[in-house]
């Protein structure tokens, strides 16, 4: 299928040229990504003469957007909570190589409510540089290129879930695998709430929020349980 196959070449490169940079100079790795990211989408939309708004960049849905976002947002806090607590309280007991995140670890966690230091730009970034990059290429792009191949699926709470969507979740999770930290491919679960959430709205407004908001609590637990 023509439209598959489109989003898999432009997975598999975007993939592949975070994978080298990350090789050749890691701190330029981020930035290939954003690049990518927000210019594959960009490029492709030109040559089909088509909208963004058909990858999802538009505000039309935006009230729908942030109560999803908000309501999402309630439920996923103590939850993540409980979780970062679990996977800290693992990692004095793993190999730093396994740790990957916080290394190395010697001490269980105690929690006390912190913010990372320069929060005000760790928000810009992760909402502009990280989130919509990400949710413009992933839910964007790949998403409505495998729906156009893909449309059937069932419904749940007003989103139609399907290959497509599973697919695209599949995708996001691997590609967090170019920095070669096996742990990232917990981000498939998060993945599909932001599909879940553009399949709802038709909008990937609700979902980059929602994306940036789990990086910046991410951050905000790690400082908490490790000043």
């Amino acid at each position: 299928m023509p439209a598959v196959r489109e989003a898999l070449l432009a997975w598999g490169a975007s993939f592949a040229a975070i994978i080298l940079a990350f090789l050749i100079h890691r701190p330029a790795a981020p930035l290939v990504a954003t690049v990518g990211f927000l210019y594959l989408p960009l490029w492709i939309s030109r040559r089909r003469d088509e909208d963004l708004s058909e990858y999802g960049l538009t505000f039309r849905r935006w009230r729908e957007d942030l109560r999803l976002f908000a309501l999402l947002a309630a439920v996923i806090t103590p939850a993540f909570f409980l979780l970062s607590w679990g996977f800290y309280s693992l990692l004095p007991h793993l190999p730093p190589a396994l740790g990957g995140l916080i290394s190395p670890v010697t001490s269980p966690p105690h929690f006390h409510l912190a913010l990372p230091p320069k929060f005000g730009r760790w928000i810009l970034t992760e909402l502009l540089v990280v989130a919509l990059p990400e949710e413009l290429f992933y839910r964007g792009y790949v998403h409505t290129r495998l729906r156009d191949a893909w449309p059937e699926g069932r419904t749940l709470w007003g989103a139609r879930l399907g290959r497509a969507f599973f697919l695209t979740a599949a995708l996001f999770a691997v590609g967090h695998l170019a920095i070669f930290q096996v742990w990232r491919l917990a981000v498939f679960f998060p993945a599909l709430l932001f599909g879940w959430m553009r399949e709802r709205t038709g909008t990937i407004l609700g979902s980059t929020l929602l994306h940036a908001f789990c990086n910046l609590l991410q951050l905000v637990l790690a400082a908490s349980f490790f000043a």
